[in-house]
């Protein structure tokens, strides 16, 4: 608890380590994750570093393990296996180079595979184009008219009698129309295309994308027109064939591609066979080859933050380390050592410094919701009162008074509850908007819980109330027309048994038509008692800092003025509130403290506030008890001279120091803690305008503070009234029918009111309630004692590294 109550305290150490023994006590260092280490190096290039090298060669390992990985991915039907659970172990420097030489085995023989299937693709496709070519050519050449077409229109070349010649090839189809207008213009129209498409896609071996493509012919004559043809066939990417003009060599030549295709589709199999039986075998591996490196590669880029001492025999560097981890650092530099056999020892050494440390607060699985929570607001200053711890508790409670429904609060606990069991899981879905609500699985679970207590205490369950303990109220309405009366009015005077409901609001409320009445004024009063109340608790966590950090001087300066206004003024307007429900009754023989005479409090505190005095009623009196307005005025003076309090005795003060320190000489300056909460560099006339910023700011706040709590009241209310509408409005239709009709429309209404209970009122209510939360934590109550100035201790850790490497 001690751990949560404030951040681990941290130590600034020297390690010197051998540099043989460097690589495995960093290793053992980044198993265990409790030292963040300082760039001893900052002022050097990253490539004239010591380990710079190493660190390429990691790159290219990496590269090596990427290459792999998307040739299986390639491949579709290799699976990869997901991270192992168990982080493999770091590996020494023999084993890393095992690791390079199997990487690069590994790389060369699919490379090689892969380069064999390329070609033998590549073969296989031009067999293929070329095996269409020759089938569908026997109908062109087939069809006479081929040739009276072009002698009609050869004009000059075709009268000569000389021969027409031709090229046939293969075209992708989206190029064709582009081809036969350029063809056409080369040739003036002196060019015959004949094309056929092809039935089956062919695919590309390149992008192993399926491509759609034709056959073509192109007649003509003369040796120009053939120069021509075969350029616009190059510069549209056609690919030509050999094809023989006589139909008998075409037939043989037309054998021979096809059993020369189907020698290749047996060598493609047996190849695709082999390159899947390597990917198989390595891809188990690469996962655990993906850690290792990473591992290896963080270890070394560590190193690069070492320095190198003259005689360049030892490597010292510096780390925050948790004080209570020292011992773990130095049995790791003893590992370290003993795992490379060095007979020189490495060494730790604490050292003093100005720096503050970072703020590391340990956390579990329970804790770390809440704690994100206030680090979503700043860090903690070093050492710190942590608002983490209080916060488990406050948190669901405040949520719970604004979001108080038994029903509700069940459905919220089942989510809870189910996120907590499954977390195994459900922790393997690492979607960013999933992550965000499992990690406040233990938020959920616990706003689950105070909801159904609060919701208990309301006597609201889904809007309707629980009769459990019978009322304490009668209805005094006239028996014979009680069915007509369309209002229920509760009169404490007549119909109250004097008899208080054994636990929260009587059920009968719920049923009176001023009950608004009678739960504004209760949940308001509320809201204001425990707004105040977690204040004052925020205050005096400032008297724990200043006592930690030896501020004892801001006790008298700070703390006290600033309790003093706040309890004289808001604890005291509570206190009126609970003295008012204890000393009025509406069964009394004396009339000044019948109900009617019970003044106003909120009246009451700003005729306080003004010195201003209002009549009573006949019968009535103006205060609650004797000598209460001469206590208001001792308590408004004493509050007023808190301002200047506040103002300007902590300024002087320091003023006073400052001349001691002049006078004396000899005096030692003191010494301000981790965290400079000193002012010995400030100029006093920022001192000053600091002060009475600070001074201006608390006291505005405590009242817009005291009124921010009325959002309490107000979300309350509004769920409550929310609810009752849903229900009136969708589920009461089924209860209107007393035959099974209703019992059809009610099993057919609970479905909409089910999905709208669900998404308004638990999902959409429940966010506004939780965000209002999060503000009173923020704003209201950490405001009084969080400074907030702090940076996270961020250690060289594997598991958090592989952790951020597997979010991204």
């Amino acid at each position: 608890m001690g751990a949560m109550f404030r951040s681990e305290e941290m130590s600034m150490v020297q390690l010197l380590i051998q540099p043989e023994a460097a690589y495995q006590s960093v290793a053992e260092l980044g198993e265990l994750g409790i030292a963040q280490f300082r760039d001893l190096n900052a002022d050097i290039n990253m490539f004239q570093r010591k380990y710079t090298s190493e660190i390429r060669r990691c790159e290219e390992m990496e590269r090596k393990i990427g290459y792999i990985r998307r040739e299986i991915a390639k491949d579709g039907t290799v699976p990869i296996p997901d991270m192992p659970e168990e982080i493999p172990r770091t590996p020494n420097s023999r084993e890393i180079i095992d690791l390079e030489a199997q990487l690069e085995k590994t790389e060369n023989e699919i490379v090689e595979l892969s380069e064999n299937n390329h070609a033998l693709l590549q073969n296989f496709m031009e067999l293929t184009e070329l095996k269409n070519v020759l089938e569908k050519t026997q109908v062109f050449f087939s069809d006479k008219s081929n040739v009276q077409n072009l002698e009609a229109t050869g004009g000059e070349a075709a009268n000569e009698g000389k021969p027409l010649g031709f090229v046939a090839g293969v075209i992708s189809r989206e190029r064709v129309i582009g081809f036969e207008r350029m063809l056409w213009r080369v040739s003036r129209g002196n060019i015959f295309l004949r094309q056929a498409t092809l039935e089956e896609a062919l695919v590309d071996p390149k992008t192993g994308d399926s491509v759609h493509k034709l056959v073509f012919v192109a007649f003509f004559q003369g040796e120009q027109l053939k120069s021509r043809v075969k350029k616009v066939c190059t510069g549209y990417h056609a690919s030509l064939y050999p094809c023989p003009n006589e139909s008998n060599e075409r037939e043989e030549m037309l054998r021979g591609v096809r059993t020369r295709i189907e020698d290749l589709k047996m060598v493609l199999g047996q190849t695709s066979d082999q390159r899947q039986r390597v990917l198989l075998n390595v891809a188990k591996e690469v996962p655990t080859w993906e850690i290792i490196v990473k591992k290896v590669k963080a270890i070394y880029h560590t190193l690069n933050m070492f320095n190198v001492d003259v005689s360049k025999k030892c490597l010292f560097g510096e780390a925050w380390v948790p004080t209570a981890s020292l011992q773990d650092v130095k049995t790791a530099l003893v590992n370290g050592s003993a795992a490379v056999g060095s007979a020189v020892p490495s060494f730790l050494n604490i050292i003093a410094t100005d720096e503050v440390p970072p703020t590391y607060n340990k956390t579990n699985k329970f804790t770390r919701g809440f704690q994100n929570l206030i680090e979503a607001y700043g860090i903690a200053s070093y050492r710190e009162a942590n608002p983490a711890l209080y916060t488990i508790i406050t948190f669901p409670f405040l949520f719970a008074i604004m979001f108080g429904d038994l029903g509700h609060g069940l459905i919220l606990l089942i989510v809870g509850l189910w996120m907590v069991l499954w977390e195994k899981t459900l922790d393997k879905n690492k979607e960013e908007i999933w992550q965000l609500f499992f990690g406040g699985r233990y938020i959920i679970l616990l706003m689950g819980c105070f909801s159904m207590y609060t919701g208990f205490v309301y006597n609201d369950v889904f809007s309707k109330p629980m009769n459990i303990f019978g009322s304490a109220w009668s209805n005094n309405y006239n028996t014979s027309t009680v069915m007509t009366n369309n209002e229920l009015q509760l009169n404490p005077s007549e119909d109250y048994s004097e008899t208080v409901y054994w636990y929260g609001l009587d059920p009968i409320w719920m049923l009176a038509t001023n009950k608004i009445i009678f739960l504004n004024s209760f949940k308001m009063k509320l809201s204001i008692i425990f707004g105040v109340v977690h204040m004052i608790f925020g205050v005096c966590m400032s008297l724990v800092n200043h006592n930690y950090f030896r501020r004892r001087e801001n006790i008298l300066l700070e703390f006290i003025p600033q309790m003093l206004f706040l309890v004289l003024l808001f604890a005291y307007m509570c206190f009126m509130m609970f003295f008012k429900w204890i000393n009025y009754s509406a069964v009394t023989d004396e009339d000044h403290l019948k109900p009617g005479c019970a003044p106003s409090v909120l009246i009451m505190f700003i005729n306080m506030m003004l010195f201003k005095s209002q009549e009573p009623l006949d019968t009535c009196k103006e205060f609650m008890f004797e000598g209460q307005d001469t206590l208001q005025v001792i308590f408004i003076v004493i509050g007023l001279i808190c301002i200047p309090w506040l103002l300007l005795a902590k300024p002087f003060f320091i003023m006073y120091k400052r001349k001691g320190k002049v006078g004396d000489v000899a005096e030692p300056a003191p010494q301000s803690s981790h965290g400079g909460h000193g002012h010995d560099d400030e100029p006093m006339s920022e001192i000053f305008i600091y002060q009475a910023i600070h001074t201006i700011e608390y006291i505005l706040s405590t009242i817009s503070h005291t009124a921010s709590y009325l959002r309490l009241w107000a979300l309350s209310l509004a769920h409550a009234q929310l609810s009752e509408v849903l229900y009136t409005m969708v589920f009461h239709i089924g209860l209107q029918n007393d035959s099974y009709v209703g019992a059809i429309m009610i099993w057919l209404v609970f479905w909409p009111w089910s999905v709208l209970t669900i998404g308004i009122l638990v999902g959409m209510e429940g966010l506004s309630a939780f965000l209002h939360t999060l503000r009173l934590h923020w704003v209201e109550f950490m405001s009084k004692f969080y400074e907030g100035l702090g940076y996270a201790f961020q250690p060289f850790s594997f598991k958090a590294l592989l952790e951020e490497e597997e979010e991204a």
